[in-house]
């Protein structure tokens, strides 16, 4: 920054500036402008301030303050939320035992179906069983007793050829009653 010595007249030179009128050293650090630079100091940051606390600080505080009430809202509606959502799974426990009832009692009632189904099933097969053992027992019956008329017979022809074979002769009237006689006890 160059200085017009005529202007400054027989103050041509000082401790800042030479007789050029070129500024010795950094003319912030010269203490006879100490004045001017604070007063512009002063100016400045008076602006600023007036600029920041009018302007800039409201706006600032105005977005603060509405991101503040967006998160209490969203807290709000996350609370509001999460009761419900409480709710909704009680709700869904309270289906979800009453379904598991139903179930059992459903399968209940098919065992016993089933079972009654069972009984009768098991109840004819025990019928047709017993039927078929008594014919069983009749036709066991009537071999046991064609088996004793075998057995009468061979026994009356073994008595008369053991009989013939000793040397002896036997009528059939005897031979009978003596197998008859030990068939009977």
């Amino acid at each position: 920054m160059a200085i017009d010595t005529a202007k400054l007249g027989d103050k041509a030179a000082s401790a800042c500036v030479d007789s050029d009128g070129g500024a010795i050293g950094m003319p912030q650090l010269c203490g006879e402008w100490f004045g001017n630079q604070i007063f512009w100091l002063v100016v400045t940051l008076v602006v600023l301030f007036f600029v920041l606390s009018r302007i800039a600080l409201p706006r600032i505080a105005a977005i603060l303050a509405e991101r503040q009430g967006n998160i209490t809202n969203d807290l709000a509606a996350a609370e509001d939320l999460k009761v419900r959502a409480e709710e909704a799974e009680v709700v869904y426990q309270k289906a979800l035992a009453d379904a598991r009832a139903e179930a059992q009692n459903i399968v209940a009632a098919a065992k016993a179906e089933i079972q009654a189904d069972l009984d009768k099933a098991t109840a004819k097969a025990d019928a047709e069983i017993s039927a078929k053992a008594a014919e069983g027992e009749k036709k066991i019956a009537v071999i046991r007793a064609g088996a004793l008329e075998s057995v009468t017979d061979v026994a009356k022809d073994a008595a008369k050829e053991i009989v013939a074979a000793m040397g002896g002769k036997a009528d059939a009237r005897s031979v009978t009653a003596a197998v008859s006689n030990r068939m009977k006890g």
